[in-house]
C-alpha cells in the first residue's frame, strides 16, 4: 500500500508564557509550525498559548492540520479553567488528566517531539520523550529550556539520545524526519486476511 497517506505527528513543545523567551522565538515557532506542514507533518501541541499556540498558527495558516491536547476534561474546562485557546486546533482531544497526565500522551501519541524555549512543563515533555527513546528536535536560540538541553543530557550520563539541534526550522524539520523516516520503515499489508483485526 502507498505511504502517500502517511503524516508525521510532531509534537512542538514550549513555553506557555513567551516572556522568557528569546525575542525572535515566536516568529520561528510559527515557521517551524509551517514547515512541519510543508515537510508531510502535522503539528501537535498541549493546545496552550505561547509556543505552542504559535506552532498551531503556523501550520493551519499553511493549510495543514493541527491537534492539541488538553489536560482539562472539557471544552468548557480547557475554556474557563484553564484559560486555553480552541482557535487554530482541527481537533482537541480532552484528556481529563491535569498537566503532567497530558503531557505523558502528547508525547506518546506523537512521532516525535520538538522543544521550544520552554520552562518545566516543557522539560517535563522532554524527559518523558527522552525516556521512551523518541526522536527530538530542540530550536536552539529560542532561549529557556531549548537552549539548556545540550548541558542536562551532558550531565544526565544517559546518551545523547535520539536529538538534533538546529536554529533553523526548516533543517531542524528535515533532520528530524529522516530520523522518524528509519523508524517508520515497515511495511503494511492492509488487504483482505492480512493486517489489521477482521
Amino acid at each position: 500500500m502507498a505511504k502517500g497517506y502517511l503524516k508525521y505527528k510532531i509534537c512542538v513543545s514550549g513555553a506557555a508564557r513567551t516572556d522568557y523567551c528569546s525575542e525572535n522565538a515566536m516568529a520561528n515557532t510559527k515557521e517551524l509550525g509551517r514547515e512541519i506542514v510543508r515537510q508531510g507533518g502535522i503539528v501537535v501541541t498541549g493546545a496552550t498559548t505561547g509556543a505552542p499556540y504559535w506552532a498551531a498558527i503556523g501550520a493551519k495558516e499553511e493549510g495543514g492540520i493541527s491537534i492539541g491536547f488538553s489536560p482539562a476534561s472539557s471544552e468548557a474546562s480547557h475554556v474557563k479553567t484553564y484559560h486555553l485557546p480552541i482557535d487554530y486546533f482541527d481537533m482537541i482531544v480532552y484528556t481529563g488528566f491535569e498537566y503532567s497526565g497530558r503531557n505523558l500522551i502528547l508525547t506518546r501519541a506523537s512521532d516525535a517531539v520538538i522543544i521550544v524555549c520552554g520552562r518545566l512543563g516543557t522539560l517535563n515533555e522532554f524527559t518523558i520523550a527522552f525516556e521512551d527513546k523518541k526522536p527530538i528536535g530542540v530550536l536552539t536560540g529560542t532561549g529557556g529550556m531549548a537552549d539548556e538541553l545540550k548541558g542536562i543530557i551532558e550531565k544526565g550520563h544517559r546518551g545523547a539520545g535520539k536529538i538534533v539541534y538546529n536554529s533553523d526550522p526548516k533543517k531542524l524539520v528535515a533532520e528530524l524526519i529522516e530520523i522518524i523516516k528509519e523508524e517508520k520503515d515497515i511495511e503494511v499489508d492492509f488487504s483482505p486476511g492480512k493486517g489489521g483485526g477482521e
